[in-house]
């Protein structure tokens, strides 16, 4: 099997559908702006914010706090954990070796605390780097600080293959294996840039997060075996976006009501954490935190609380030569989330 390194996976030649199933206490800043006051900016409508009590049929709930800290984490988590019970998953995107803008571990581990029978869990990557090892990514995890509680590589043991349900291009995802151990998972995304994606939400977080290493990830980036992905066109920035909600459908079809979310908006880089100690520095102020049980609007409200803001430059164009909001429209597209939001802030 050909070795991808990051800059060939992410710069690579031609793009191949070959292997794709196709089918019909701790403060960390806050920000100036009020994000109640603040409109909506975001050009590519997935879910529309709405004003309470005016607004025709229901309305998902997001909450937001605008101080990032381990008391306004585990108070909106509270807020949205409803579906969550038994052996819970926690989706953390844990990042390369070193990686300068990835959420902080005590941060992660005063909520992790308060969530009974509780692990990370992660998936090795497809490119080169610190995580597309089993022992390698064991050797980043204890780097990057996360070894505060058990870790599970879900992709360790091999992989099983979730359906997805009317979704634009993949019959089945292949997912790391160790997911069908958890009862409920929670979604606890750092916000950001992304190199292909445009940003990472929590839609990216599962979508690529959960897919296996060597299999899933690369139907998820539409490649076959040997093929590299490449996103220059229109026309295959939308074809990625479209799979990754395919691949994030498989995901929350399979934990029903009991999967949430939260979005952390600290150290918004334009580059993922994927890109470890190359990402840019971070050029926006940090916004806050967002919380919601349904996966369009809280990616909408955090693509809607960035647009709006006046230091947004890098990042908005980031996302839209990304064609990043595609994102939005397809998961709106596919049902997989309210197209009417209500922002509430909790202070």
């Amino acid at each position: 099997m050909k070795l991808l390194s990051r800059r060939t996976f992410v710069q690579g030649a031609a793009l191949s559908l070959g292997a794709v199933a196709l089918a019909p206490g701790l403060s960390l800043g806050a920000p100036k702006q009020d994000a109640a006051t603040l409109p909506q900016k975001t050009p590519v409508i997935g879910s529309k914010k709405v004003t309470p009590g005016q607004a025709s049929g229901s309305v998902a709930k997001v909450y937001f706090s605008p101080v990032i800290d381990e008391a306004s984490l585990i108070k909106l988590y509270n807020l949205v954990n409803e579906g969550i019970y038994g052996k819970v998953a926690i989706k953390v995107h844990t990042g390369e070796p070193n990686g300068p803008n990835i959420l902080p571990r005590e941060l992660v581990a005063a909520l992790q605390k308060t969530i009974p029978d509780s692990a990370i869990v992660e998936t090795n990557t497809l490119y080169e780097g610190g995580r597309y090892t089993t022992e390698g990514h064991r050797k980043t995890l204890e780097v990057n600080g996360w070894t505060f509680c058990p870790v599970d590589i879900l992709d360790e043991k091999g992989d099983v293959s979730l359906p997805v349900r009317d979704g634009f291009h993949l019959k089945e995802v292949a997912m790391g294996k160790g997911i069908t151990d958890y009862d409920s998972m929670l979604v606890l995304t750092h916000f950001k840039g992304h190199s292909s994606g445009g940003f990472g939400g929590s839609m990216k977080n599962i979508a690529i997060g959960c897919a296996s290493g060597q299999v899933g990830k690369r139907q998820v980036h539409g490649t076959n075996m040997e093929g590299k992905p490449e996103f220059s066109t229109s026309a295959k920035k939308d074809l990625f976006m479209e799979l990754m909600a395919d691949s994030a459908k498989a995901v929350t079809d399979h934990f029903g009501k009991h999967i949430t979310y939260i979005n952390v908006l600290r150290n918004i880089s334009v580059d993922c954490d994927c890109a470890g100690t190359r990402a840019h520095a971070p050029t926006m102020k940090d916004i806050g935190i967002l919380a919601s049980n349904d996966l369009l609007t809280i990616d909408q409200a955090a693509c809607d609380l960035i647009f709006a803001a006046p230091d947004s430059k890098d990042v908005v164009e980031r996302i839209e030569s990304r064609h990043g909001l595609r994102q939005l429209s397809a998961m709106r597209e596919k049902k997989m989330g309210n197209p009417q939001y209500e922002l509430i802030t909790i202070k």
